[in-house]
């Protein structure tokens, strides 16, 4: 069977875990906690961060740092996962959802002011593939709005919109390093912070509302709750994991984005011939190597293709289902009709995309898929 995905180790994770365990802190907020810090702010230029338990986690955070209350709307693409809407859901705010582009996942930045009203607080972006949104232009419609942007960049690690790394432009960033994703520590994620203004009440949110990372340095005489916050923060010994990881960013992100460009290559007679579309790069973007997808003609066709490769050991999945069709959102809302999300839900199709998938197994995905459109 070649897998959807496959865990990569660098091989010096339990090395760096059993490090942590000698210093004999693994609570969060340790010496590799601190060290993944300053990886993300020296190597990728992010101005402040904090390592979280999940993606969810700093979308929490965000929400809370956002001061969302109930009635408050929040913009989101219906074409994401749900932990993007929960994390402003459980602060009370009323979601509304934007359609994709018709040749691209991400949220219309087109139709966005036209979503805007008096209760809107912040607009959600979700960089699909690791592709990025048109920030140009959702920066300008918050600015013109006095609106947040917060980035959902959970598949956007190494990836840029023009000369910036995503993450680094809205108000508020949220990464993952689940096992799905280029690097990874099992489970975990950051909150990243473009703006000083949230610098000290986000340490104390992480912390479950108290001061006590102030107290540790000594800034003050003893620490207490002073707000709302949770336990955000990961053990020191998923971050010694993490620190195994982005030690080997660059040959990671070398081998993924190999891989995506050997699909791309591979599929372009299908694509030229009309019968396959392929992911659909801006010129303001990258792509770091996440995922590699192809859409179908239908949601039928998709289910063959998957029927066939399946036949043949080969583990192919589609992907998110459009939110707004959610029985949760639609016992609480109108329902709308956003016919380039659905179309995305109905025929995307990923493929296996890992760092030790075999060039040889490669080529046989690319070798049936382009048989299987050809004999149609």
């Amino acid at each position: 069977m070649i897998p959807f995905n496959k865990p990569y180790m660098t091989g010096d994770e339990l090395y760096y875990i059993k490090d942590a365990v000698a210093r004999g802190k693994i609570s969060g907020n340790g010496y590799y906690t601190q060290k993944c810090h300053e990886y993300f702010k020296q190597n990728i230029g992010f101005r402040n961060c904090l390592l979280t338990s999940s993606c969810t986690d700093a979308l929490e955070m965000a929400a809370i740092l956002i001061d969302i209350k109930p009635g408050d709307e929040v913009i989101i693409p219906s074409y994401t996962f749900v932990s993007t809407a929960n994390a402003f859901v459980l602060r009370g705010a009323k979601i509304v959802f934007a359609d994709s582009y018709h040749n691209n996942p991400n949220i219309n930045a087109d139709i966005l002011e036209e979503l805007v009203t008096a209760k809107t607080k912040a607009i959600v972006v979700v960089h699909y593939a690791g592709v990025a949104c048109d920030m140009d232009e959702i920066m300008g419609i918050a600015n013109k709005n006095n609106l947040f942007v917060i980035e959902d960049a959970a598949q956007a690690i190494d990836s840029y919109y023009k000369s910036q790394p995503l993450g680094a432009i809205g108000h508020l960033a949220a990464f993952s390093f689940h096992e799905t994703k280029n690097i990874i520590s099992g489970e975990g994620g950051m909150l990243v912070i473009n703006d000083d203004f949230f610098d000290q009440r986000a340490e104390i949110i992480w912390e479950k509302g108290t001061n006590r990372s102030a107290f540790f340095r000594g800034e003050v005489d003893k620490y207490s709750w002073v707000d709302i916050g949770s336990s955000f923060l990961p053990s020191d010994v998923t971050a010694a994991f993490l620190y195994a990881q982005l030690e080997n960013l660059e040959k990671i992100q070398s081998r993924r984005k190999h891989l995506w460009g050997c699909y791309y290559k591979g599929f372009q007679e299908l694509a030229l011939g009309g019968l396959v579309k392929l992911p659909h790069i801006p010129d303001y973007a990258t792509t770091n190597g996440h995922l590699f997808y192809l859409i179908c003609d239908s949601i039928e066709q998709r289910s063959e293709l998957i029927s066939f490769l399946k036949e043949y050991g080969i583990h192919c999945v589609f992907h998110y289902l459009s939110l707004h069709k959610s029985p949760f959102y639609k016992e609480n809302n109108q329902t709308k009709r956003l016919i380039y999300c659905d179309n995305f839900a109905d025929c995307l199709l990923r493929l296996p995309l890992y760092y030790e998938l075999d060039m040889e197994d490669q080529r046989k995905i690319i070798s049936l898929i382009n048989d299987f459109f050809n004999k149609r």
